[in-house]
C-alpha cells in the first residue's frame, strides 16, 4: 500500500544563485537534511516505490547522493555502492567520464562492488541534464548489477536530463 504526505519538501529547498559558477542556480539540499522528520520523510518516499522488490544494492553518487543513498538502503534492507569522484576508490575500479551542465568530470565504482546479476537502485540528489546519472549506469551495469530503478530527490526538468537514462524506470520528488 502506498503511503501519502502532507510535507512539503520542496520547502525546505533553497536556492543559491551563481553556484557553483555564475548563471546557476543551486539547489540547496542541506536544511532538508538537517530537518530530522524532512529527511526521514525524504528517505521514506525515495525508497518507497521499491519496498519487496529485491534490491539488494543502493548506489549513491558522490557526494549529497551517498547520504540519500545510506538511507534509502537502509529502508530497502541492502547494501549501499559508492560511486565516487575519480581517484577516490582504493581498488580496481571502472569508470566513465562524462559532461554537466558546468564542466566534465569522472566517476568510478569498484569492480565487485555488488555480485553479478544483483537488483539496484541509483539514487542521487538531482537529475539535471543526466550526464551524471548516465555515466553511473553505465558503470553499474559493467559491474554486473541490473538497475531497476533511479531514484533522485528533485529533478530540474527543462534541463531535458531524464532524455539520457530513457529506458530506466526514474522518478523524482520535486520537479523544477
Amino acid at each position: 500500500m502506498t503511503k501519502t504526505s502532507a510535507m512539503d519538501l520542496k520547502s525546505f529547498i533553497e536556492d543559491v544563485p551563481d553556484f557553483p559558477q555564475k548563471g546557476v542556480i543551486f539547489k540547496d539540499i542541506t536544511p532538508l537534511l538537517a530537518d530530522a522528520k524532512a529527511f526521514d520523510e525524504t528517505v521514506r518516499r525515495m525508497a518507497e516505490p521499491w519496498e519487496g522488490s529485491g534490491i539488494l544494492a543502493v548506489a549513491g553518487i558522490e557526494s549529497r547522493g551517498f547520504l540519500l543513498a545510506a538511507g534509502v538502503a537502509l529502508k530497502l534492507g541492502a547494501g549501499v555502492v559508492p560511486v565516487r569522484k575519480r581517484g577516490k576508490l582504493p581498488r580496481a575500479v571502472y569508470a566513465e567520464s562524462y559532461s554537466l551542465e558546468y564542466g566534465t568530470a569522472t566517476l568510478e565504482a569498484h569492480q565487485d562492488a555488488c555480485p553479478n546479476g544483483a537488483k539496484v537502485l541509483l539514487v542521487d540528489d538531482v537529475l539535471a541534464t543526466g550526464g551524471t546519472a548516465q555515466a553511473a549506469l553505465g558503470i553499474l551495469e559493467r559491474i554486473g548489477g541490473r538497475v531497476v530503478g533511479v531514484s533522485f530527490l528533485i529533478e530540474l526538468g527543462f534541463l531535458k536530463g531524464r532524455d539520457r537514462i530513457k529506458g530506466y524506470d526514474a522518478r523524482a520528488l520535486i520537479a523544477y
